[in-house]
């Protein structure tokens, strides 16, 4: 971007920073990197690739360990999942670190030679206020922001972009609630999420292939937060503010005791993340009726012809049959479900 004008920002990759292994003192390799662009200026904000952060503390999962296994292990709960031509599960996750994404935000690509598995710090706002601590040891001046960066996927987007994992000295988020617009009408909802923007603009010139671990962002000084700021973690919508707290499927499913990431799950069967007919959602619709229910009732048909209820007990085959109606809209498919008592005349015929 054009500097000097009011209002640019600048954009500077940093190159040099070598491969990264654990206990390395990651401050001082950037500051090496660092002063082929002249140092840090106060009021810059650096953003680091969480990756060397993993690397420098040594975050990494051994090889050999099953990944589903790790991304359950480094997640708070899982919001949906899809089962995988291949045999596997891809899961969305609130990670430990705080974010919803994918798979936790495990990392098995350019992990160097010591192999195995990056995860995410579990504080990356700590993460950040540490290496601002070490940057400024370096020399740095104490008035830069530092912003550690991860990619994920986006709802209702296709493709990824780099998001704000942790943060410090930056003012995350610029909440222009109760000012007024260009034509003086008033704002009520916007709130500029900066932390982000600035790690997915750094991401334009740090890019995902050229091994640039770093980025300075010029130009933003109005940003910078007094103290460290809020951090990212503040950015992440959960609990009552999290409208999606589950996907679709996974909302119906969690109410009928089958949510993602239980065993109940796996015994249902978890769709798959191609699309699949009708009968293979109905048959899955039928497991999860049947989930946790009193023996003595069974459902036969299709979803062509639609499904009959059956059981001596009426209580019984009604809330199976019930279940089996819900389960059925949660699979998205349009049958018709009725209910035949053991010993009718009409179910013998």
């Amino acid at each position: 971007m054009t500097a000097g004008l009011p209002g640019s920002v600048t954009l500077l990759p940093v190159p040099g920073v070598p491969e990264v292994r654990a206990g390395d003192d990651l401050a001082g390799l950037l500051t090496t990197a660092l002063s082929a662009l002249g140092d840090l200026q106060e009021g810059d904000v650096l953003v680091v690739s969480s990756k060397v952060v993993s690397k420098a503390l040594g975050l990494r999962e051994p090889e050999g360990r099953a990944r589903e296994d790790l991304v359950l292990r480094h997640s708070r709960r899982v919001v949906a999942e899809r089962a995988t031509p291949a045999g596997g599960t891809t899961r969305i996750v609130e990670a430990v670190a705080g974010p919803v994404m994918a798979a936790a935000g495990l990392d098995a690509s350019n992990t160097g030679p010591d192999g195995g598995t990056l995860v995410l710090p579990e504080d990356p706002d700590a993460a950040a206020r540490e290496l601002h601590e070490g940057l400024v040891r370096h020399g740095a001046p104490a008035r830069v922001a530092v912003v550690l960066s991860d990619t994920a996927g986006r709802p209702w987007r296709s493709g990824q972009t780099d998001l704000a994992l942790g943060s410090w000295g930056l003012r995350v988020l610029d909440d222009l609630r109760g000012g007024t617009d260009a034509d003086g009408r008033p704002l009520a909802v916007t709130a500029r999420a900066v932390a982000d923007e600035v790690t997915a603009a750094a991401d334009l010139v740090k890019g995902k292939l050229g091994g640039i671990a770093a980025a300075v962002v010029r130009g933003l000084t109005d940003h910078l937060a007094e103290s460290g700021g809020d951090g990212a973690r503040s950015l992440v919508r959960t609990g009552p503010t999290d409208w999606f707290g589950l996907g679709r499927a996974e909302a119906v499913r969690t109410a009928l005791g089958a949510a993602p990431g239980t065993v109940e799950a796996a015994t249902v069967g978890i769709p798959s993340v191609r699309p699949e007919d009708d009968e293979d959602r109905g048959e899955r619709a039928v497991r999860l009726a049947l989930l946790g229910q009193a023996p003595g009732v069974t459902v036969t048909g299709s979803a062509a012809e639609g499904y009959a209820v059956r059981s001596p007990d009426p209580v019984l085959a009604g809330r199976v049959a019930a279940r089996l109606e819900v389960a059925l809209a949660g699979e998205q498919v349009a049958a018709l479900v009725v209910v035949e008592l053991a010993g009718d005349a009409s179910a013998d015929d």
